[in-house]
């Protein structure tokens, strides 16, 4: 039997969304520093995506939004999206705990359309993302109708 992009997703999403909560609490993650005012990005993202304030940043497969919300305290104007909807609910309330602003809609990467089409100056994705899809070239499509003319797109692997 041949399994479909419908089943593809489906047990990709039930993974991630029994991951989630023991990926909040390792020490990996390192939320509580997070909380503390610690950011999850590493030095060469920070480097190469530079000054985010008031720039519209959309994080794709943002996981529970640190990185998201790493951003926002940055000063960027965050979406961040994800296709399961336990980490959507946990990066909804990581936001809510640490008093940042950010958007976060659940979605299959693949199905997302930025609304309006290209309104982000910044489309950023980042560790262990990519190889969980099935259409890189829907992804590429997903990437290129999400970026506002003259925006940018960041891929940190």
């Amino acid at each position: 039997m041949q399994r479909t992009d419908d089943d593809h997703f489906a047990m990709n999403r039930a993974g991630w969304d029994a991951r989630v909560d023991a990926h909040m609490a390792s020490r990996f993650y390192d939320v509580p520093g997070f909380l503390a005012g610690a950011t999850s990005l590493r030095e060469i993202e920070l480097a190469e995506v530079g000054d985010v304030a008031g720039k519209r940043l959309l994080h794709l497969q943002c996981h529970f939004g640190l990185d998201t919300l790493s951003w926002a305290r940055r000063g960027a104007h965050c979406t961040g999206v994800d296709l399961s909807p336990v980490a959507i609910d946990r990066a909804r309330g990581l936001a809510a705990q640490a008093g940042l602003t950010a958007e976060f809609v659940c979605s299959n990467v693949l199905d997302y359309r930025a609304e309006p089409p290209g309104s982000f100056d910044i489309v950023f994705t980042s560790y262990g993302a990519v190889c969980w899809l099935p259409d890189l070239t829907r992804w590429a499509r997903v990437v290129a109708d999400s970026r506002a003319p003259g925006g940018r797109f960041h891929r940190v692997e």
